[in-house]
Protein backbone atom coordinates (compact mmCIF):
# COMPACT_ATOMS: atom_id res chain seq x y z
CA UNK A 1 0.00 0.00 0.00
CA UNK A 2 1.10 3.16 -0.77
CA UNK A 3 1.32 6.02 1.97
CA UNK A 4 -2.19 7.85 0.94
CA UNK A 5 -4.50 4.75 1.02
CA UNK A 6 -2.25 3.61 4.46
CA UNK A 7 -3.53 7.30 6.12
CA UNK A 8 -7.31 6.70 4.27
CA UNK A 9 -7.44 3.24 5.78
CA UNK A 10 -6.24 4.35 9.19
CA UNK A 11 -8.84 7.25 9.10
CA UNK A 12 -11.45 5.14 8.13
CA UNK A 13 -10.65 2.66 11.26
CA UNK A 14 -10.74 5.70 13.64
CA UNK A 15 -13.40 6.58 12.61
CA UNK A 16 -15.21 3.82 12.85
CA UNK A 17 -14.16 2.73 16.48
CA UNK A 18 -15.04 6.80 17.55
CA UNK A 19 -18.62 5.64 15.60
CA UNK A 20 -18.95 2.35 17.95
CA UNK A 21 -17.95 4.47 20.79
CA UNK A 22 -20.65 7.46 20.21
CA UNK A 23 -23.21 4.20 19.63
CA UNK A 24 -21.97 3.35 23.45
CA UNK A 25 -22.32 6.22 24.58
CA UNK A 26 -25.53 7.10 23.04
CA UNK A 27 -26.84 4.00 24.87
CA UNK A 28 -25.49 4.45 28.22
CA UNK A 29 -27.35 8.51 27.63
CA UNK A 30 -30.51 6.86 27.01
CA UNK A 31 -30.38 4.01 29.45
CA UNK A 32 -32.88 5.20 32.32
CA UNK A 33 -34.99 7.47 29.77
CA UNK A 34 -33.97 11.01 30.81
CA UNK A 35 -30.87 13.28 29.83
CA UNK A 36 -29.68 16.68 31.54
CA UNK A 37 -27.95 19.44 31.18
CA UNK A 38 -24.57 18.19 32.17
CA UNK A 39 -24.99 14.66 29.91
CA UNK A 40 -25.80 17.16 27.22
CA UNK A 41 -23.19 18.80 27.81
CA UNK A 42 -20.66 16.61 28.43
CA UNK A 43 -22.18 14.59 24.66
CA UNK A 44 -21.14 18.09 23.20
CA UNK A 45 -17.41 17.85 24.68
CA UNK A 46 -17.05 14.23 23.23
CA UNK A 47 -18.48 15.12 19.64
CA UNK A 48 -15.82 18.54 19.84
CA UNK A 49 -12.92 15.89 20.74
CA UNK A 50 -14.01 13.76 17.86
CA UNK A 51 -14.44 15.83 15.05
CA UNK A 52 -12.96 13.77 12.53
CA UNK A 53 -16.47 11.98 12.66
CA UNK A 54 -18.32 15.01 11.56
CA UNK A 55 -18.40 14.35 7.99
CA UNK A 56 -21.00 11.90 8.50
CA UNK A 57 -24.50 13.54 8.31
CA UNK A 58 -26.24 12.11 10.91
CA UNK A 59 -23.39 13.08 13.54
CA UNK A 60 -22.43 16.18 12.16
CA UNK A 61 -26.47 17.15 12.45
CA UNK A 62 -26.27 15.80 16.27
CA UNK A 63 -23.67 18.29 17.05
CA UNK A 64 -25.50 20.92 15.30
CA UNK A 65 -28.50 20.14 17.37
CA UNK A 66 -26.55 19.87 20.52
CA UNK A 67 -24.79 23.29 20.28
CA UNK A 68 -27.76 24.64 19.35
CA UNK A 69 -29.51 23.72 22.55
CA UNK A 70 -26.88 24.55 24.70
CA UNK A 71 -26.61 28.15 23.27
CA UNK A 72 -29.18 29.91 25.66
CA UNK A 73 -27.34 27.67 28.61
CA UNK A 74 -30.84 26.25 29.51
CA UNK A 75 -32.02 22.79 28.13
CA UNK A 76 -35.93 22.51 28.16
CA UNK A 77 -38.10 19.73 28.36
CA UNK A 78 -38.95 19.62 24.51
CA UNK A 79 -35.33 19.77 23.53
CA UNK A 80 -34.54 17.09 25.58
CA UNK A 81 -37.69 14.90 24.05
CA UNK A 82 -36.19 15.60 20.53
CA UNK A 83 -32.61 14.66 21.76
CA UNK A 84 -33.95 11.47 23.44
CA UNK A 85 -35.55 10.22 20.44
CA UNK A 86 -32.63 10.96 18.28
CA UNK A 87 -30.07 9.12 20.59
CA UNK A 88 -32.34 6.44 20.74
CA UNK A 89 -32.17 5.53 17.15
CA UNK A 90 -29.07 6.11 16.87
CA UNK A 91 -28.11 4.02 20.02
CA UNK A 92 -30.16 0.71 18.41
CA UNK A 93 -28.95 1.84 14.86
CA UNK A 94 -32.57 2.24 13.65
CA UNK A 95 -31.10 4.15 10.95
CA UNK A 96 -27.59 4.29 8.87
CA UNK A 97 -25.37 7.33 9.30
CA UNK A 98 -26.87 9.67 6.58
CA UNK A 99 -29.92 7.93 5.78
CA UNK A 100 -33.02 10.04 4.70
CA UNK A 101 -36.69 9.30 5.07
CA UNK A 102 -37.82 7.41 2.05
CA UNK A 103 -40.88 8.53 0.86
CA UNK A 104 -41.98 4.73 -0.44
CA UNK A 105 -42.20 4.07 3.03
CA UNK A 106 -43.91 7.12 4.67
CA UNK A 107 -47.69 7.56 4.15
CA UNK A 108 -47.08 11.06 2.80
CA UNK A 109 -49.80 13.02 0.45
CA UNK A 110 -49.06 12.11 -3.01
CA UNK A 111 -48.99 14.38 -5.25
CA UNK A 112 -47.43 16.32 -2.60
CA UNK A 113 -48.97 19.77 -2.53
CA UNK A 114 -47.59 23.24 -2.98
CA UNK A 115 -47.96 25.18 0.18
CA UNK A 116 -48.60 28.32 1.51
CA UNK A 117 -47.99 29.63 5.39
CA UNK A 118 -50.59 32.66 5.92
CA UNK A 119 -53.36 31.50 8.02
CA UNK A 120 -52.06 27.91 7.73
CA UNK A 121 -51.62 25.43 10.90
CA UNK A 122 -48.59 23.57 10.87
CA UNK A 123 -47.57 20.80 12.98
CA UNK A 124 -43.93 19.11 13.17
CA UNK A 125 -42.39 16.07 14.05
CA UNK A 126 -39.45 13.82 14.06
CA UNK A 127 -35.16 15.20 13.67
CA UNK A 128 -34.67 17.74 11.52
CA UNK A 129 -31.84 18.82 9.17
CA UNK A 130 -33.32 22.74 8.92
CA UNK A 131 -32.81 22.83 13.00
CA UNK A 132 -35.09 22.23 16.39
CA UNK A 133 -38.54 22.19 16.24
CA UNK A 134 -38.87 25.64 17.86
CA UNK A 135 -36.83 27.21 14.81
CA UNK A 136 -38.67 25.24 12.07
CA UNK A 137 -41.97 26.78 13.97
CA UNK A 138 -40.31 30.38 14.64
CA UNK A 139 -40.02 30.18 10.57
CA UNK A 140 -43.34 29.64 10.32
CA UNK A 141 -44.85 32.01 12.26
CA UNK A 142 -42.84 34.90 10.52
CA UNK A 143 -44.60 33.54 7.26
CA UNK A 144 -48.09 34.39 9.12
CA UNK A 145 -49.04 30.69 10.06
CA UNK A 146 -50.56 29.10 13.12
CA UNK A 147 -48.24 26.34 14.72
CA UNK A 148 -48.96 23.51 17.51
CA UNK A 149 -49.42 20.04 18.68
CA UNK A 150 -51.68 17.58 16.13
CA UNK A 151 -55.59 18.27 15.97
CA UNK A 152 -58.41 18.31 13.40
CA UNK A 153 -57.23 22.26 12.80
CA UNK A 154 -53.69 21.27 11.59
CA UNK A 155 -53.16 21.90 7.81
CA UNK A 156 -50.22 20.33 7.53
CA UNK A 157 -47.73 17.79 9.44
CA UNK A 158 -44.08 18.17 8.40
CA UNK A 159 -42.00 15.04 8.97
CA UNK A 160 -38.13 15.78 10.07
CA UNK A 161 -35.55 14.01 6.87
CA UNK A 162 -34.45 11.73 9.42
CA UNK A 163 -36.51 8.83 9.77
CA UNK A 164 -36.54 5.21 9.23
CA UNK A 165 -38.96 2.35 7.21
CA UNK A 166 -39.31 2.10 11.33
CA UNK A 167 -41.35 4.87 12.00
CA UNK A 168 -44.08 3.35 13.02
CA UNK A 169 -42.51 1.96 15.99
CA UNK A 170 -40.24 5.62 16.72
CA UNK A 171 -41.52 8.30 19.26
CA UNK A 172 -42.98 10.46 16.36
CA UNK A 173 -44.99 7.54 14.68
CA UNK A 174 -47.95 7.75 16.97
CA UNK A 175 -48.46 11.43 15.55
CA UNK A 176 -47.90 10.73 12.05
CA UNK A 177 -50.64 7.46 12.30
CA UNK A 178 -53.14 10.44 14.17
CA UNK A 179 -52.34 12.55 10.96
CA UNK A 180 -53.23 9.56 8.74
CA UNK A 181 -56.74 8.72 10.79
CA UNK A 182 -57.51 12.15 10.17
CA UNK A 183 -56.88 12.44 6.59
CA UNK A 184 -58.72 9.13 6.22
CA UNK A 185 -61.53 10.40 8.29
CA UNK A 186 -61.98 12.99 5.82
CA UNK A 187 -60.07 16.22 7.17
CA UNK A 188 -58.14 18.05 4.48
CA UNK A 189 -54.94 17.31 6.32
CA UNK A 190 -51.83 16.75 4.33
CA UNK A 191 -48.50 14.99 5.29
CA UNK A 192 -45.27 15.98 3.59
CA UNK A 193 -41.40 15.48 4.14
CA UNK A 194 -39.58 18.30 5.41
CA UNK A 195 -37.34 18.44 2.28
CA UNK A 196 -40.49 19.49 0.60
CA UNK A 197 -41.65 21.67 2.91
CA UNK A 198 -38.03 23.69 2.89
CA UNK A 199 -38.50 24.21 -1.05
CA UNK A 200 -41.43 26.25 -0.25
CA UNK A 201 -39.89 28.40 2.13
Amino acid sequence: MDEATLIRFENDRISSRQIDELIGLARGLVADGMLNQQEVEFLQKWLVANGAVWDQPVISTLYKRVTEILADGVVDQIEISELLDTLDRFANRNFELGETLKATSLPLSSPAPDLTFAGKTYCFTGTFNFGQRKHCETVMIERGAMVGGLSKKTDVLVIGVYATDSWKHSAFGNKILQACELRDKGHPIVIVSEEHWVRHL
